[in-house]
């Protein structure tokens, strides 16, 4: 289903363009989470290696 063409942000307001963001960030991210599971069903075992390198990412981030 392709996207409505984009509408410039001069014509909206603050509120609308925000709860456009919002919308569009949700979608995204769902989007994401399914492509994320999908990888976990079709190769378990790079996902795990995927997941275990990101884990000592985080362990080694300084805040």
């Amino acid at each position: 289903m392709p996207d409505p063409p984009p509408v410039p942000t001069a014509e909206l307001d603050s509120d609308e363009s925000a709860a456009a963001r919002r919308r569009r960030r949700a979608q995204f991210l769902r989007e994401l989470n399914e492509a994320k599971a999908l990888r976990e069903r079709v190769k378990p075992r790079q996902a795990r290696a995927a997941r275990m390198r990101q884990q000592m990412r985080m362990r080694t981030f300084r805040w």
